[in-house]
């Protein structure tokens, strides 16, 4: 069989699985209620729009159905995705450029050719709902993408040639769906140009709030030990090549800088473009992201090249959920910029029921934290869903009775306006 031939059977099964999941998660009914209540307070209400495992973003209907719901009960800013497992799910020049698609191959059939991402705003901004593309994948990709086939001496690599690690999504556990990725090199600079041309290409050419890059937007601690990384530590080491040990202090904190100087490249493209454009980060826990992804998030902040931070707290032990919240970083966070908590609604074989899900937000609000962002949208009230999906919208309209807006005015942040 030749390569055509599979990867059109693997468009099909791929699509046949989007359908299914679009049928499983479709409403009852087309009526959504609005809550009753007049008032207006301060919140962030936000839900995440993936590709994996959900139909949402290819069906022709998928996003149309998604903004209305979301705008019916409140929801107040979406963050879809725009760059998984090497390929864009926009119209994207420099992917273009680069390995020869604009956008993601299944997503441009379903939609006849026509921009996702310019649908998500046109159907959003007038329902009042923020928009900031979501760049989940960061610098990981696929290890049998285009992307890693074509630009070999893009990727890091670990100790012995290692050049991929498995890499579990939240969508995709317990799926059975662990994909071999590959890391592009941070460090690069030809990745560099790579990742901020297709992140200065959404400020540029859409109306976006702004755009979010998340836990992926580091390095594995046992990579770097590819030629040019290493060429560069030898260069600003006296010809000393990288310790052996990947936990080594001080290799660890210079391949953690070299992405911190990166970031602050990043944020002050955008800011150039439009200085209204908000960066938001989405991480996992400071400890965890610089240990595991040389991620040093706590130092951005201090630099002040985070906006926003959504913290991805997927936790099902109360104790746990709590803890994460009270973690200093996290105080210190607080203290310089909105900080959102990102709250796991379940996955298509873990789903979480809605009475864990009230109590973690009942738990953020107690702590006065501005906002709560869902992770993912399939199953927010999907029948993916231990529970109906109308018992589901039901407890989230009595959460959010209230109109929301992400931020008064300077000044007034504490008043609650009434219509």
């Amino acid at each position: 069989m030749n390569r055509l031939a599979k990867r059109w059977i693997i468009y099909l099964i791929s699509l046949e699985f989007i359908l299914c999941l679009t049928v499983f998660s479709l409403p009852s009914g087309s009526v959504y209620s609005q809550a009753t209540s007049q008032q207006i307070v301060t919140e962030i209400r936000g839900v995440w729009l993936t590709n994996v495992a959900s139909g949402v973003l290819f069906v022709p209907w998928g996003i149309d159905r998604a903004i209305n719901q979301l705008s019916a009960l409140h929801f107040n800013t979406v963050y879809p995705v725009v760059w998984n497992r090497g390929n864009t799910f926009y119209k994207s020049n420099v992917a273009k450029s680069i390995i020869g698609s604009e956008a993601e191959p299944v997503l441009n059939f379903m939609h006849g050719g026509q921009d996702v991402l310019a649908k998500i705003i046109k159907l959003a901004k007038p329902k009042g709902i923020t928009v900031m593309p979501w760049f989940e994948y960061g610098f990981m990709t696929p290890t049998n993408s285009q992307l890693a086939k074509l630009y070999p001496d893009w990727l890091t690599v670990g100790q012995a040639g290692i050049n991929s690690v498995k890499e579990t999504l939240p969508e995709d556990a317990n799926n059975g769906a662990i994909i071999k990725q590959s890391w592009l090199n941070p460090l690069h600079p030809e990745v560099q140009e790579f990742i901020l041309g297709l992140i200065l290409e959404v400020v540029s050419n859409y109306n976006v709030d702004g755009i979010q890059i998340d836990d992926h937007f580091g390095m594995p601690v046992q990579f770097g030990y590819d030629r040019f990384t290493v060429e560069l530590y030898k260069q600003e080491h006296q010809g000393k090549s990288p310790p052996s040990n990947p936990l080594n202090s001080e290799w660890m904190r210079w391949r953690a800088d070299k992405i911190t100087a990166f970031m602050s490249r990043i944020y002050r493209s955008i800011k150039e473009i439009d200085p209204n454009t908000k960066l938001s980060l989405s991480p996992n826990a400071q400890g965890f992201a610089y240990k595991y992804y040389l991620q040093d998030w706590e130092t951005w902040v201090k630099k002040g090249w985070v906006d926003e931070l959504v913290l991805q707290v997927y936790r099902h032990d109360k104790s746990s959920f709590m803890t994460e919240l009270e973690q200093p970083a996290v105080k210190f966070a607080r203290s310089k910029i909105p900080v959102v908590i990102g709250i796991s609604t379940g996955t298509l074989r873990t789903p979480v029921r809605m009475s864990q899900i009230k109590a973690q937000i009942d738990m953020v609000r107690d702590r006065s934290f501005p906002g709560i962002s869902f992770f993912y949208w399939e199953s927010l009230w999907g029948y993916i869903a231990p529970e109906t999906p109308q018992k589901r919208r039901k407890v989230f309209q009595e959460l959010f009775n209230a109109r929301a807006i992400r931020a008064l005015p300077l000044g007034e942040e504490n008043r609650k306006l009434r219509l």
